[in-house]
């Protein structure tokens, strides 16, 4: 890199130019496989769309309502989670108590969790005979499996990790000096929470929850376990498309290009908007 002057007798460098680089075949191979198994299903599902009849598909009433409730219980699920997540996330990051590591991997487990699992596991704490579900039963007559509320918990039971895992890795990676210094002018612990961690973590509490409600949107295992596959009342989007697979392929296709224009959509919000470098998500 030499120096160059200009008119002014002032020297800058002159920048190099710009150097291609080349993979070793050894790494180029398997990531052109890589690529090619990533990207094959999804080209596939597009060519063999039934776009001619796109439009009847998708004006059926079953698809409007399992959409509606799709969206409306994976947007519930992202507020609970946001209620109930926030603060765990918090007292995972911020509070030392025995035990925390073995409690955040239980709070995580969900992450890892079989989705059918996890519907067993609420159909045993919260089911009519559950250890929890039979005082709901007894005491208040409420009974929650095969419900609409019982998609939003299931949803909420496997979507809140995402949250969690982005806001806890955020706050462990905040400067904490502004926390200290509004504590020491007076200010309690839950207005620095709002006044001054909140703001701090805004990014990745966003991004999280369009992970969550992502993950919410697309939820099947647990819940078809946990809240059956009612048509109008539990059916969601990730059922109807199980259900179309056996009996209309072509339907079931483009019930999933539905969802994938919603993935790509949570996918180019998280990178355009929410998603700096420097940020913990």
């Amino acid at each position: 890199m030499s120096l160059m002057p200009d008119r002014a007798g002032r020297s800058y460098r002159r920048a190099r130019p710009a150097q291609r680089r080349t993979a070793p075949a050894a790494l180029a191979a398997p990531a052109l496989l890589g690529f090619a198994f990533l990207l094959l299903p999804l080209i596939a599902l597009l060519i063999r769309a039934p776009w001619s009849g796109m439009t009847r598909i998708l004006s059926q009433q079953a698809v409007a309502s399992a959409l509606k409730l799709s969206l409306i219980a994976a947007s519930l699920a992202t507020v609970f989670s946001l209620l109930l997540g926030v603060p765990v996330a918090w007292v995972l990051a911020r509070m030392q108590f025995p035990g925390r590591s073995g409690l955040r991997a239980l709070v995580t487990v969900p992450l890892v969790l079989p989705p059918v699992v996890g519907g067993v596991a609420l159909l045993s704490s919260l089911g009519r005979n559950g250890v929890l579900g039979r005082y709901l039963d007894q005491w208040f007559g409420v009974t929650l499996p095969f419900t609409t509320p019982a998609v939003v918990i299931a949803e909420t039971f496997v979507a809140m990790p995402f949250l969690i895992v982005s806001v806890e890795g955020a706050l462990r990676s905040s400067d904490q000096g502004l926390e200290e210094a509004a504590r020491t002018l007076g200010a309690s612990r839950l207005t620095v929470f709002r006044r001054v961690t909140l703001p701090a973590v805004g990014p990745s509490i966003l991004a999280g929850s369009v992970l969550c409600w992502a993950r919410a949107m697309g939820e099947f295992g647990a819940t078809i376990t946990f809240a059956g596959n009612f048509p109008g009342t539990t059916q969601t989007m990730p059922s109807l498309i199980y259900i179309a697979l056996e009996t209309d392929p072509d339907a079931a296709i483009a019930l999933s290009l539905v969802l994938l224009v919603v993935a790509v959509l949570v996918l180019a919000l998280l990178r355009d908007r929410w998603v700096r470098p420097g940020n913990t998500v």
